[in-house]
This record gives structure tokens, sequence and C-alpha cells, in this order.
């Protein structure tokens, strides 16, 4: 059975509306996809654009690129759309990287 670990290499690439960087109060990590390991998929990678609310709160996750595609999307989804900011009183988006790895 594979123990479930992730790491996440969070705000890689940050793409910001309103201002240049975003202070995140809560990160959320990803679980590793029960899919994932019953299909002995080892490790992949997700980037996703963060919608950012002005109250800081996340209102919106869209995958920008996933390897392999369609594995790990959910998982990340899932784990950004409970992330919170600082608020900034204005929207702002931001690129993510998250990185699975499974360890047994």
């Amino acid at each position: 059975m594979f123990a479930r670990s992730v790491i996440a290499l969070a705000l890689v690439a940050v793409a910001s509306l309103a201002h240049a960087d975003a202070k995140v109060l809560k990160k959320v990590a990803p679980e590793y996809p029960g899919e994932a390991a019953r299909k002995n998929i080892t490790a992949g990678s997700v980037r996703a654009k963060i919608a950012i609310a002005g109250d800081g709160k996340v209102s919106g996750v869209d995958i920008v690129e996933a390897e392999p595609k369609r594995v790990f999307d959910r998982a990340a989804v899932d784990a950004l759309s409970q992330w919170k900011f600082e608020g900034t009183g204005a929207p702002q988006t931001h690129e993510v990287k998250l990185v699975f790895k499974s360890e047994d």
C-alpha cells in the first residue's frame, strides 16, 4: 500500500492583477489520489490558475497544465479551493504548481 504524501511547490509563477505578491494565510495540501496509486503512478504535477477574491478567498481554480493529464486535477482543485490569502480588496490571479510524489 502506498503511503500517501504530497510535496507542493506553491506559488512558483505569480501572475497578479493587483499586487506583485499575495500573502498565503492558509495552505491545504492535496491528497494523493487513490486512482493514481492503483494505476502505479508515482509522480505528477499540476499547474493551476487561482482566482482570488478581494477578501482573500479562492473564487476559482482552472487547470492550466497537468502531467499526466486528468490524474491529479481533482485533488489539486479540491486543495487549492481551500487556500486562503490575505485580502487586498481587489481580485487577483496567481499561478501555482503542485508536485505530487508517492512514497511507499
